[in-house]
């Protein structure tokens, strides 16, 4: 008996990296998994099928159960059709893994249009698609009378909530982006049944060996025998007990890295300082000389 037994998971960016083994660890503990991937490179650019495919043909290899989707998350229709295809294939859907991402990397001054363009649809927009169809569906299911037990795991970074990343500004804004996202969905969806949490992950993937000052870290080899800290299996273990029926956990942004997983908490008051008359500027800035 597995602890995700009957459930029914579709994981976005599911063909490589942490997303994989996201589909393998749910599928080991038998749910039933819609592997979606694009397929496309680093930066977005075109599609492949065969990662999707590959992870599938894995999975049922080991006798578990999962289908393959190509679809573009980033289109509105895209993530509908995700949706629609778990449905159709498995009867329901119980948990929404959004993990999918890009990174088209650039310092502020030189970025352009199509830079932050690419890095927010996938991301921020990507995940906002997936999971309105996907509350669309459960309302529509708690409105019925049934009894929904649903869970969203989006996936921020550290990038975004605890550590600023020169030239990422677009992929930070979509991680911060996320998080408050999650935080607004399971304030929405808690009446329909549904939790949603956030994880942000540190792990070695195809986009953390590509960042500038990080891939050489991620790159290191570990001697066989000894505890890998950024194998990406070691993010997959969370995600899928908070995908699990009895988690307790809702509104949650969780980090995990290695053999480390720490709650997070947002944007919280460092300084104040009041008055009961209208401000001067001369004022302010007394006020705040001490605290740059």
């Amino acid at each position: 008996m597995g602890q995700l037994d009957g459930r029914v998971a579709v994981i976005t960016g599911a063909g490589r990296g942490i997303g994989r083994e996201h589909a393998l660890l749910f599928a080991s503990e038998g749910a039933s998994v819609v592997v979606n991937d694009l397929g496309g490179a680093n930066d977005g650019a075109g599609s492949d099928a065969g990662p999707a495919q590959q992870v599938v043909e894995e999975i049922t290899a080991a006798g578990g159960k999962a289908v393959a989707s190509t679809e573009n998350v980033a289109s509105w229709d895209g993530a509908k059709a995700l949706i629609e295809q778990a449905v159709a294939e498995f009867g329901k859907v119980d948990v929404v893994v959004n993990n999918a991402g890009i990174l088209r990397d650039a310092f502020v001054a030189g970025m352009t249009e199509a830079h932050w363009d690419s890095v927010i649809n996938v991301h921020l927009k990507g995940h906002a698609a997936v999971l309105h169809h996907a509350a669309a569906y459960w309302k529509a299911r708690s409105k019925a009378g049934e009894q929904v037990a649903g869970s969203v795991i989006n996936t921020a970074s550290a990038s975004g909530v605890t550590v600023p990343n020169a030239g990422q500004a677009n992929y930070g804004a979509a991680k911060a982006g996320i998080a408050a996202l999650t935080l607004v969905a399971a304030e929405e969806l808690e009446r329909y049944g549904v939790r949603v949490n956030a994880i942000a992950p540190i792990a070695r993937t195809r986009l953390t060996l590509a960042t500038p000052g990080m891939g050489a870290i991620f790159a290191q080899e570990v001697p066989e025998g000894e505890f890998d800290a950024f194998s990406p299996a070691n993010i997959a273990p969370l995600v899928a007990y908070l995908a699990t029926e009895k988690c307790p956990h809702s509104g949650q942004v969780f980090a995990v890295q290695g053999g480390c997983i720490q709650k997070l908490q947002g944007w919280t008051v460092a300084e104040t300082t009041e008055t009961d008359q209208p401000w001067t500027l001369s004022e302010v800035e007394s006020r705040l000389a001490g605290w740059a």
